[in-house]
């Protein structure tokens, strides 16, 4: 016995299968679209061939990954369970729906089930800024029980984003209120404000608040939001025309700092 277990991670579309140590400490990755393992350890390399034998398919080159960059030996030794990366849109909601799906029947559409519906929407838009040099987490835990929805991490800085399922409703945006239809106003520019700020304080560098609406009917604004910027889940790509602010190496080393689970370990 080997002592390795196949890992498999989607990130961004891509599939890898990472070859870890029993201690979680990852020695080689197999890159299905680049045909390609890729080994950290060469005293391993049959070991590694065995295990992943199941799962090649056609002509596969073998051999050292190229030379990583300091974001990406980052990655690398993060342990699976620590790694945020991963994540689906809406992950801790589908986890919660997994364990508890509730009653077969009920009156009411279960609300998180939409609320996972408008994750899924927001998170597919920002992960298809990846072409444009962005990178985009979902679904971060915060001490408490809170998480941050969407963090996406571009030329134009850093956004936390928290989405709203507003469909074929009109929103009435009065900072800090938020209104839907004739429901009662919520304060819930201050939750976006605050996990933009734990997001800053837990990254050490300026994340802006973002609320992403899905589906609505119409957008009234009759106070403008402080610092917050309001849009549609269509207008996310809007985000990938903003730049000038981070270089792709200070992009790729804060979603790799954005990624370990233990950054947001505290609040301080």
């Amino acid at each position: 016995m080997s002592g390795l277990r196949v890992v498999p991670t989607w990130n961004h579309g891509q599939e890898r299968l990472y070859v870890c140590l029993t201690d979680g400490r990852n020695i080689a990755w197999y890159d299905r679209e680049a045909a390609r393992i890729n080994l950290l350890s060469e005293d391993r390399r049959q070991d590694v061939l065995d295990v992943l034998g199941p799962f090649l398919t056609g002509t596969v080159a073998v051999g050292p990954p190229p030379v990583p960059t300091p974001a990406e030996l980052a990655r690398l030794s993060l342990h699976p369970d620590d790694d945020l990366a991963p994540n689906r849109p809406g992950e801790a909601l589908q986890i919660a729906l997994d364990r508890d799906p509730g009653p077969a029947h009920r009156l009411r559409p279960d609300p998180r089930r939409r609320a996972l519906a408008a994750e899924q929407a927001v998170g597919e838009a920002l992960d298809r800024l990846d072409g444009a040099g962005w990178r985009a987490l979902h679904s971060i835990p915060l001490p408490g029980g809170d998480r941050v929805h969407h963090l996406v991490i571009g030329p134009g800085g850093l956004f936390a984003v928290h989405t709203l399922y507003a469909h074929k409703q009109r929103v009435t945006v009065a900072d800090p209120m938020i209104a839907l239809g004739r429901r009662e106003p919520r304060p819930l520019l201050r939750r976006v404000r605050a996990d933009a700020d734990r997001a800053s304080y837990a990254l050490t560098a300026e994340v802006r608040p973002v609320l992403a609406l899905v589906g609505p009917a119409d957008v009234s604004v009759t106070v403008p939001p402080r610092e917050v910027r309001v849009l549609t889940a269509t207008e996310l790509d809007g985000l990938a025309r903003t730049g000038g602010v981070l270089k792709p190496a200070d992009v790729e080393a804060l979603h790799a700092m954005a990624r370990d689970r233990h950054t947001w370990a505290s609040d301080g």
